[in-house]
């Protein structure tokens, strides 16, 4: 069976809401994250209710991560999956970008940025 599978996809987006909902976000580099914000035109203080925002937009549809999916290899969530999304945000008004892992319940941002691809 091909993995992630639609439900599963599904479930880690209803992790990453409830993460938010919950304020347990970490940041994975926190300085590319900002500059990434600002073009964005938002402040990473803000992260929170973006995310909540952006993810009502975001659905399983919108994955663009590789199958299974790709490990990190940064330290602080070494080994754990990414689960990458390309959408058009009306929130942002441009084809957006995140890419995220979970880990203990705790949302890892990696990336949210306008779409380069």
């Amino acid at each position: 069976m091909k993995r992630p599978s639609y439900r599963e996809i599904d479930q880690k987006l209803r992790q990453v809401r409830e993460a938010a909902a919950r304020n347990q976000i970490s940041i994975v580099n926190p300085v590319s994250f900002a500059v990434d914000a600002l073009d964005l035109d938002f402040s990473v203080e803000d992260v929170a209710n973006i995310l909540i925002d952006i993810l009502e937009e975001i659905t399983a549809k919108n994955y663009v991560g590789q199958y299974p999916p790709q490990r990190s290899y940064e330290d602080r969530i070494l080994d754990y999956e990414l689960f990458s999304f390309r959408w058009n945000s009306k929130v942002f008004g441009c084809k957006a970008y995140l890419k995220f892992a979970i880990k203990g319940g705790q949302l890892w941002l990696v990336s949210l940025h306008e779409d380069r691809g």
